[in-house]
């Protein structure tokens, strides 16, 4: 893709600032009062005519002297010291991303200017980023414009990107924000946010408000793609496959790839959840299809093996071959034992699909010292057939998978077999190798 083209709303710098660092009396006092919601104080100083300019004043929060010195101090320069960066502010930025609904009612009533953006926001973002539903609320009964655009694009329903903001989200649909708003810089919608932040209750709050399924944005990414692509630690692999459950069941488009071709599928297994997988595979994602780079989502979770083991990821290894995926050529089942030893199952599943194994000393020095100490008795049966030919059962099993590539998952459910039978068929783990 070329270049993006975006437009980016300009700051506005003000000349007529007010700054913190060199306040006094007065409207240090009203500062201050604002910091800690102290609404008696800040009304008082408010309602006498000669600080009545305080109710839209604009504040500069940043210390220049602070920031030369720092500039010029080498030894602790960072990048993003290089530029000086102007950090304004107004009473209602203030009140309302700290949560100070009463402060707020008073400057409100006493006609602040809602949507004012001398930091490039609005108190409305302000409250959204904050998760102060409250003041949300408030604002928008005081005609904030809930579709306005922060300096990055942004509407505020794009900034509710936490848990505690879905009541945020509400308050900004109920009072006409546009739930297929897209952000300037990349063309999401609240929908992918959502997504790409593991919202479950956010994305069923856009769903029944109509929103789209299958826009895609800059990066060719769909809501469904956004979610699959984010990368997940164990604590939040549950939330995300809520989101793709939720997105799959209403109608999202599974076989929608992104610029660099890359299916929800390969997304999942990249990123390593299970239930995703499972979900993808169910609804018929291509198992097989390669992106730009070459890789099929197998080629996409051994990559991730030694990196994810506490994601189960040899539940994706098994369903991926029970669903027809491509297996590793023989002669680099070596490499894919090294890079994927600390998780015996994983490797335990991938070589239960090959009816002969030409095992020589090159695997077992693929496998570290400590890692054959903590899982000695697989590899102990691994090694084993060095020297022996695989069971009977075993061939028994490849030569039934063999003639059923590809209709696996739909054919042994439905055999009049013992459980513990379709069980194998399906490459039920056993921690071992015969």
């Amino acid at each position: 893709m070329g270049p993006k083209n975006t437009f980016r709303k300009q700051k506005k710098y003000h000349s007529d600032v007010i700054a913190t660092a060199q306040a006094s009396g007065r409207i240090l006092q009203f500062w201050n009062a604002l910091l800690v919601g102290d609404d008696l104080t800040v009304v008082s100083i408010i309602d006498e005519p000669e600080y009545a300019f305080l109710l839209d004043a604009i504040y500069y929060t940043s210390d220049i002297e602070e920031w030369k010195n720092f500039r010029f101090n080498y030894r602790g320069l960072r990048l993003w010291s290089l530029t000086y960066e102007q950090e304004l502010t107004t009473p209602l930025h203030i009140t309302a991303g700290r949560g100070f609904t009463e402060c707020l009612r008073h400057l409100l009533l006493r006609g602040a200017r809602v949507d004012l953006t001398p930091g490039g926001t609005t108190a409305l973002h302000e409250a959204c980023v904050e998760c102060q539903p409250e003041c949300v609320k408030l604002l928008l009964q005081y005609r904030a414009n809930p579709n306005a655009t922060n300096e990055d694009g942004q509407m505020p329903l794009h900034v509710c990107t936490e848990l505690q903001s879905l009541e945020c989200a509400k308050h900004l649909l109920a009072f006409g924000a546009l739930i297929n708003g897209q952000s300037l810089d990349d063309n999401n919608t609240p929908l992918h946010v959502a997504a790409r932040h593991g919202l479950p209750d956010h994305v069923e709050l856009y769903l029944h408000h109509g929103a789209a399924l299958n826009l895609q944005n800059d990066d060719g990414n769909t809501p469904l793609n956004t979610a699959c692509s984010q990368p997940q630690d164990c604590t939040s692999l549950e939330r995300y496959s809520r989101v793709c459950h939720m997105l799959v069941a209403a109608g999202a488009d599974i076989h929608i790839s992104d610029a660099d071709k890359q299916t929800p599928l390969h997304m999942a297994c990249k990123n390593a959840n299970p239930d995703v997988v499972d979900l993808l595979l169910q609804y018929k994602a291509l198992v097989n299809e390669m992106d730009y780079g070459g890789d099929a989502p197998m080629h996409n979770i051994l990559k991730v093996v030694a990196y994810k083991t506490d994601h189960e990821p040899e539940r994706i290894v098994q369903a991926l071959l029970n669903y027809g995926s491509i297996r590793v050529w023989p002669g680099a089942l070596p490499k894919v034992l090294k890079y994927c030893c600390t998780s015996p199952r994983t490797i335990e599943v991938l070589l239960n699909t090959y009816d002969r194994l030409k095992i020589t000393e090159a695997w077992v020095e693929a496998v570290p010292p400590e890692v054959f100490k903590k899982h000695r008795d697989f590899y102990k049966s691994l090694f084993a057939l060095m020297q022996t030919p695989r069971s009977l059962q075993h061939l028994a099993r490849h030569r039934l998978r063999v003639f059923l590539e590809g209709r696996l998952h739909k054919v042994v459910p439905k055999l009049g077999l013992p459980t513990f039978l379709k069980n194998y068929l399906m490459l039920a783990f056993r921690d071992y190798i015969h």
